[in-house]
């Protein structure tokens, strides 16, 4: 299985790639991430990727894999990646 991109390779890409410097793309993309964590409370889109949402998880209970204890799991905020229909469509086909 091939390795993920690491920050430096995704920079240098969409540096190439718009014809910026790869300091102005490190800077886009740094903006892009911190617009993405004040809003997600909102729901934050990327056009064509998907969209970062808040998510309300009801208390539950669970089990310790170790013990087979059960325990109760406390309801939480948590935050959910939904990946939008064209980029699914675009990776699986």
């Amino acid at each position: 299985m091939a390795k993920a991109m690491t920050k430096s390779q995704i920079v240098a890409g969409v540096a190439e790639k718009t014809g910026i410097t790869k300091k102005q793309a490190g800077e886009a993309i740094d903006t892009l991430a911190i617009m993405a964590y004040k809003n997600a409370k909102n729901g934050f889109t990327v056009p064509g990727l998907g969209k970062l949402v808040l998510v309300n998880r009801k208390a539950r209970m669970g089990r310790n894999p170790a013990t087979g204890e059960a325990i109760k799991i406390p309801a939480k905020r948590v935050v959910k990646f939904r990946v939008a229909k064209a980029c699914k469509d675009a990776i699986l086909g």
